[in-house]
């Protein structure tokens, strides 16, 4: 028979009990992923048989213990994801022992002021600029290199508390020699320059599936991309996140590698 104290006892159990329950989940850390649309195609549907890595990267964690947030966007390059304000959404809401992987570079090699898409990046990853007249936002504008971008991203992230993480870009369907073409010398050398330092943990994506399409061999890999070079079916992103689940566990001492799957 329940007495008055029993029950008051039950009652304030029960209530520190879904007081640590929210507590757990407010404090649940989210892994934000941008990039562009070999990261999120379209709206992550699937639509025209297309895939991007950041849809599948969900079934490689315990999303009990961390949220996963894909806010990469088709056409984007470093540049554009900033100044169509796209990272700056992604930046207010970042907290202390967040996450936030990133990969850029398959559109940074467009032009600067063209009337289609402006999305271009000075190469490299110093500290040189232009000023141009953006065409599409009828505005002037200061372009800045690739790696000036991604250390804006990683800066900040770091000034919210939260932890980086760059991915080289994923290669393309291109092959030579029976070999599929890698990025070394650009793009991916670049980005993996820039984490290096700015203190923020790297996961060679380009070369991980690269090893992996060597493997596979050119007919089978042809097989990952539907409608272009660039961009992967729903294996194909199975894959490519896959190997960046690979990348963050072989990153030493990643603290990201904790909420994996095992």
């Amino acid at each position: 028979m329940f007495t008055q104290k029993k029950y008051l006892g039950l009652a304030l159990a029960a209530i520190l009990g879904l007081t640590t329950a929210f507590t757990l989940l407010k404090d649940k850390p989210t892994l934000f992923v941008i990039g562009d649309s070999t990261v999120k195609n379209g709206k992550g549907n699937g639509d025209k048989n297309m895939w991007g890595w950041g849809d599948l990267l969900s079934g490689y964690f315990n999303t009990d213990k961390i949220k996963i947030e894909n806010h990469a966007l088709g056409g984007t390059s470093s540049r554009t994801f900033l100044t169509k304000g796209l990272w700056d959404s992604v930046r207010v809401r970042i907290k202390p022992g967040d996450f936030v992987i990133m990969q850029f570079g398959h559109n940074d090699g467009g032009q600067l002021d063209d009337t289609a898409r402006a999305r271009g990046t000075i190469r490299g990853v110093g500290t040189e600029s232009k000023e141009i007249y953006n065409p599409i936002t009828k505005k002037k504008e200061v372009v800045y290199t690739y790696g000036w971008y991604l250390r804006k991203f990683i800066k900040e992230t770091k000034e919210k508390g939260g932890i980086p993480l760059v991915c080289s870009l994923i290669p393309r369907d291109n092959w030579k020699d029976g070999k599929v073409t890698r990025n070394e010398g650009e793009y991916a050398a670049s980005a993996k320059e820039t984490a290096k330092t700015e203190g923020a943990y790297f996961v060679d994506l380009n070369n991980l599936i690269a090893d992996q399409y060597d493997r596979s061999g050119q007919e089978v890999v042809k097989a990952y991309f539907p409608g272009d070079h660039t961009h992967t079916n729903l294996e194909g992103a199975k894959i490519n996140a896959a190997a960046v689940a690979e990348g963050i566990r072989s990153a030493p001492q990643c603290p990201l590698a904790q909420y994996l799957l095992k």
